[in-house]
Protein backbone atom coordinates (compact mmCIF):
# COMPACT_ATOMS: atom_id res chain seq x y z
CA UNK A 1 0.00 0.00 0.00
CA UNK A 2 2.93 2.34 0.83
CA UNK A 3 4.45 2.23 -2.77
CA UNK A 4 1.23 2.54 -4.44
CA UNK A 5 0.78 5.81 -2.31
CA UNK A 6 4.44 6.70 -3.52
CA UNK A 7 3.04 6.02 -7.30
CA UNK A 8 0.73 8.04 -6.61
CA UNK A 9 2.30 11.12 -5.33
CA UNK A 10 4.53 10.62 -8.55
CA UNK A 11 2.06 10.72 -10.81
CA UNK A 12 1.74 14.71 -9.50
CA UNK A 13 5.94 14.80 -9.00
CA UNK A 14 7.16 13.09 -12.19
CA UNK A 15 10.54 15.69 -11.73
CA UNK A 16 11.03 13.45 -8.68
CA UNK A 17 11.92 10.27 -10.31
CA UNK A 18 15.14 11.56 -11.85
CA UNK A 19 16.07 11.48 -8.21
CA UNK A 20 16.46 7.57 -8.64
CA UNK A 21 18.84 5.66 -10.57
CA UNK A 22 19.94 7.01 -13.62
CA UNK A 23 19.12 8.69 -16.71
CA UNK A 24 17.59 5.77 -19.45
CA UNK A 25 17.85 6.08 -23.12
CA UNK A 26 15.65 8.69 -24.33
CA UNK A 27 14.23 6.57 -26.93
CA UNK A 28 13.33 4.02 -23.99
CA UNK A 29 11.45 6.83 -21.85
CA UNK A 30 9.88 8.45 -25.65
CA UNK A 31 8.28 4.59 -25.79
CA UNK A 32 7.27 4.83 -22.53
CA UNK A 33 5.47 7.97 -22.86
CA UNK A 34 3.96 6.94 -26.13
CA UNK A 35 2.15 3.59 -24.47
CA UNK A 36 1.22 5.56 -21.90
CA UNK A 37 -0.74 8.01 -24.76
CA UNK A 38 -1.94 4.53 -26.08
CA UNK A 39 -3.61 3.77 -23.12
CA UNK A 40 -5.10 7.16 -22.89
CA UNK A 41 -6.39 6.62 -26.49
CA UNK A 42 -7.89 3.46 -25.27
CA UNK A 43 -9.75 4.94 -22.15
CA UNK A 44 -11.03 7.72 -24.26
CA UNK A 45 -12.32 5.17 -26.80
CA UNK A 46 -14.07 3.75 -23.47
CA UNK A 47 -15.53 6.82 -22.46
CA UNK A 48 -17.05 7.64 -25.65
CA UNK A 49 -18.33 4.28 -26.39
CA UNK A 50 -20.11 4.48 -22.62
CA UNK A 51 -21.07 7.81 -23.45
CA UNK A 52 -22.53 6.46 -27.45
CA UNK A 53 -24.75 3.67 -25.39
CA UNK A 54 -26.07 5.73 -23.14
CA UNK A 55 -27.36 8.46 -25.70
CA UNK A 56 -27.74 6.36 -28.83
CA UNK A 57 -29.87 3.70 -27.78
CA UNK A 58 -32.24 5.22 -26.10
CA UNK A 59 -35.13 2.52 -27.46
CA UNK A 60 -32.71 -0.14 -25.25
CA UNK A 61 -34.37 -1.35 -22.11
CA UNK A 62 -32.85 0.86 -18.95
CA UNK A 63 -31.15 -2.00 -17.51
CA UNK A 64 -29.36 -2.86 -20.29
CA UNK A 65 -28.32 0.58 -21.60
CA UNK A 66 -27.04 1.81 -18.45
CA UNK A 67 -25.09 -1.54 -17.01
CA UNK A 68 -23.40 -1.47 -20.35
CA UNK A 69 -22.82 2.41 -20.74
CA UNK A 70 -21.64 2.26 -16.88
CA UNK A 71 -19.22 -1.09 -17.62
CA UNK A 72 -17.86 0.88 -20.64
CA UNK A 73 -17.58 4.03 -18.46
CA UNK A 74 -15.88 2.39 -15.60
CA UNK A 75 -13.40 0.49 -18.06
CA UNK A 76 -12.44 3.65 -19.23
CA UNK A 77 -11.56 5.13 -15.68
CA UNK A 78 -9.70 2.26 -14.92
CA UNK A 79 -7.92 2.26 -17.77
CA UNK A 80 -6.70 5.98 -17.33
CA UNK A 81 -6.10 5.86 -13.93
CA UNK A 82 -3.39 2.68 -14.99
CA UNK A 83 -2.03 4.41 -17.59
CA UNK A 84 -0.61 6.93 -15.39
CA UNK A 85 0.55 4.34 -12.55
CA UNK A 86 1.85 1.90 -15.37
CA UNK A 87 3.86 5.00 -16.97
CA UNK A 88 5.86 5.95 -13.11
CA UNK A 89 6.17 2.18 -12.31
CA UNK A 90 7.69 1.89 -16.31
CA UNK A 91 9.80 4.96 -15.93
CA UNK A 92 11.04 4.24 -12.22
CA UNK A 93 12.03 0.60 -13.15
CA UNK A 94 14.43 2.19 -16.25
CA UNK A 95 15.89 4.74 -14.00
CA UNK A 96 16.72 1.82 -11.78
CA UNK A 97 17.94 -1.03 -13.86
CA UNK A 98 14.84 -3.33 -13.07
CA UNK A 99 12.92 -5.36 -15.11
CA UNK A 100 9.70 -3.65 -16.34
CA UNK A 101 6.83 -4.44 -14.19
CA UNK A 102 4.32 -6.87 -15.02
CA UNK A 103 0.49 -6.22 -15.06
CA UNK A 104 -2.60 -8.42 -15.35
CA UNK A 105 -4.71 -4.83 -16.25
CA UNK A 106 -4.82 -5.31 -20.05
CA UNK A 107 -6.08 -9.29 -19.13
CA UNK A 108 -8.71 -7.69 -17.35
CA UNK A 109 -9.42 -4.87 -19.76
CA UNK A 110 -9.68 -7.11 -22.26
CA UNK A 111 -12.13 -9.49 -20.30
CA UNK A 112 -14.47 -6.53 -19.77
CA UNK A 113 -14.33 -5.74 -22.95
CA UNK A 114 -15.02 -9.18 -24.41
CA UNK A 115 -18.34 -9.10 -21.84
CA UNK A 116 -19.53 -6.04 -22.89
CA UNK A 117 -19.32 -7.26 -26.38
CA UNK A 118 -20.97 -10.36 -26.20
CA UNK A 119 -23.77 -8.39 -24.19
CA UNK A 120 -24.34 -6.40 -27.13
CA UNK A 121 -24.45 -9.50 -29.10
CA UNK A 122 -27.16 -10.90 -27.11
CA UNK A 123 -28.96 -7.36 -27.54
CA UNK A 124 -28.61 -7.48 -31.08
CA UNK A 125 -29.57 -11.34 -31.42
CA UNK A 126 -32.79 -11.03 -29.17
CA UNK A 127 -33.49 -7.19 -30.05
CA UNK A 128 -33.28 -3.83 -28.42
CA UNK A 129 -36.93 -4.45 -26.66
CA UNK A 130 -35.77 -7.66 -25.34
Amino acid sequence: MIGFARNVRLWFAPQEIRQEGGTPDYRFSLANERTFLAWLRTALALIGGGFAVDQFLPDLRWGWRVGLALALLAAGVLCSLRAVNHWVRCERAMRRGEDLPVSRFPALLSLAVAVVAVAMVVVVLVGWEG
